[in-house]
């Protein structure tokens, strides 16, 4: 087995509104909103709810990619919502779903590199969520004090980690499993110890596990049903460099040697009352 670089996410939100793009999303996930991770719209709102948003609060959400999930934050809950990702075009992708959707004046994207201090004064927020992104970001410590500082009292957080190492791996998987970018691999029970290091208190921890396993063989079934399109918009080795990567993906996650988990914090403190 060998590994080729997959582009998942610029050249994916590039090209979003492709017709076999888009027909993948809707066989994949439960409603389209432009994904490239595990989450579906049902968990989404079991997220929103577990960081009880509400209109006149305000939530980050880090590593927003095309702003899918932060936008239907926004209309779902009322709440005013900010979405900073690396990505140019995956912002620009966000900033057109916010306008399309009537929601310019309570949605707001940027480009951020959220491996580094985030631009927003002490206490900005009342939530923090971060959707299988945090793998991504070296130096967790220093992120999670970082998203510490920017909560109010009483502020939540919740992210989730979709490579909790829970079994063993080869070198040939780990470089398939990480092909699309920089990866962090975190033992179980390091999160937890990180996020009591940062301040917070913990409040939930959840195996989200089966998730990746049912989204990462419909998305794979999906894209194989369509491979003649999606070979001519992304090239042969780029479509088997993905293939690849979501067979790797599902046979870690299926054997649960790595898991995907949900973990929410809380800043100590009282949180304003609206």
């Amino acid at each position: 087995m060998s590994s080729n670089h997959v582009d998942l996410y610029d050249d994916h939100y590039g090209r979003l509104d492709a017709d076999p793009q888009v027909a993948v999303r809707r066989q994949t996930y439960d409603e389209d909103l432009g994904q490239a991770s595990w989450i579906t719209l049902a968990e989404a709102r079991e997220f929103f709810r577990a960081l009880e948003l509400r209109p006149e609060r305000t939530v980050l959400e880090v590593a927003c990619g095309s702003g899918g999930i932060t936008c239907r934050m926004a209309l779902e809950t009322g709440a005013r919502c900010v979405g900073v990702d690396i990505s140019a075009s995956g912002i620009d992708a966000a900033a057109r779903r916010s306008e399309a959707l009537g929601l310019a004046s309570r949605v707001t994207f940027q480009v951020t590199d959220a491996a580094s201090q985030l631009p927003f004064p002490d206490e900005s927020f009342d939530a923090v969520f971060c959707n299988d992104a945090i793998n991504h970001l070296p130096g967790r410590l220093e992120i999670l004090r970082d998203w510490y500082r920017l909560l109010r009292p009483g502020g939540r957080l919740l992210y989730t980690d979709p490579i909790v190492v829970t079994g063993q791996l080869t070198s040939e998987e780990i470089q398939v499993r990480s092909s699309i970018g920089f990866f962090l691999f975190t033992p179980l029970g390091c999160n937890e110890r990180l996020l009591a290091e940062s301040g917070f208190s913990l409040m939930d921890v959840r195996d989200l596990t089966d998730a990746v396993v049912s989204v990462s063989r419909k998305w794979c079934d999906a894209r194989e049903e369509r491979r003649a399109a999606l070979v001519e918009l992304e090239g042969e080795l780029g479509f088997e460099g993905l293939q690849q990567f979501l067979t790797a993906v599902h046979a870690l996650a299926s054997e649960r040697r790595l898991s995907r988990y949900m973990y929410m914090a809380l800043k100590p403190g009282v949180a304003e009352v609206y």
